[in-house]
């Protein structure tokens, strides 16, 4: 199995007639992508922020995001910076929450936990 092959998740349909592969790195977008979508994140760890997402492209939304598959379950690690003024467990609650529910509407795996480290408040500039 090739080093590409590793990193992928591996969904059997039973009614299909193949396999249907899902990247890590297109999970970890979409988490990334969830989790900027929360009010009061300022950026995940590895520096995105909403507004140069745009300009870095998907690839970019994986910074900051670790995800460990298991299965047909997903587990995954988020590092965030919180905005000053929010309460970090309700934004941390909210981005529990969010992941699990973008990971199942757009692949239809459930996600088996959501552990989020707030690495540093931003007191904007």
């Amino acid at each position: 199995m090739s080093e590409k092959e590793k990193d992928t998740n591996i969904l059997i349909d039973e009614e299909s007639a193949g396999v249907i592969k899902i990247a890590d790195d297109v999970i970890a977008s979409i988490v990334g992508l969830a989790v900027t979508e929360v009010d009061g994140v300022s950026k995940l760890t590895g520096g995105v922020s909403r507004d140069i997402i745009a300009k870095l492209g998907k690839n970019s939304l994986a910074n900051g995001v670790r995800v460990l598959i298991e299965g047909q379950l997903i587990k995954v690690d988020i590092s965030i910076v919180v905005k000053f003024g929010y309460n970090i467990l309700e934004v941390s609650r909210e981005i529990q929450e969010k992941v699990k529910s973008t990971l199942l509407t757009m692949t239809g795996l459930e996600c088996k936990s959501v552990n989020v480290r707030v690495s540093n408040v931003d007191f904007g500039e």
